[in-house]
């Protein structure tokens, strides 16, 4: 027990504080046992604050790494059917392909995804490289 001594309006009293359960406390004042209630401290409200977002990853150049949609779709234009990450592109400018042909790999929620060229043609342009990610609809090859 630990004992305090007190003065008040002149009064001297010899406080003993043992044991405290819970909120209530054993008290002695004066030899005189109370068993007293304190009053639970209310917890203080944590504030979180949430992390601030970073900023768009960007290419050596300096480039946005997500290939956006086409501002017009052209008709010889494979587009990626949803977003993902180009994981190889089996084709290069000048090669002759048939529409069943898979110009491009996608790896979209954790499956890869054959994406082939619809029609026979020859590449024209190859817009992504492998390790770039993809919105839905965004041109991978041109056509022509």
């Amino acid at each position: 027990m630990k004992e305090y001594k007190y003065k008040i309006n002149g009064n001297n009293y010899t406080v003993a504080v043992g044991d405290i359960d819970d909120n209530i406390a054993q008290v002695e004042v004066n030899g005189v046992p109370y068993k007293v209630e304190l009053d639970r401290a209310k917890a203080a409200a944590v504030k979180v604050s949430a992390p601030r977002p970073s900023a768009a990853p960007r290419t050596a150049t300096g480039e946005k790494v997500i290939a956006s949609k086409p501002a017009t779709g052209g008709a010889g234009a494979v587009v990626a059917p949803l977003p993902g990450v180009v994981i190889a592109v089996n084709v290069k400018v000048g090669d002759t392909v048939k529409a069943s042909d898979t110009v491009v790999l996608l790896e979209a929620m954790k499956m890869e995804n054959s994406i082939r060229a619809g029609r026979d043609g020859k590449v024209t342009a190859v817009n992504v490289s492998a390790g770039d990610s993809v919105l839905e609809g965004a041109a991978l090859i041109t056509l022509e």
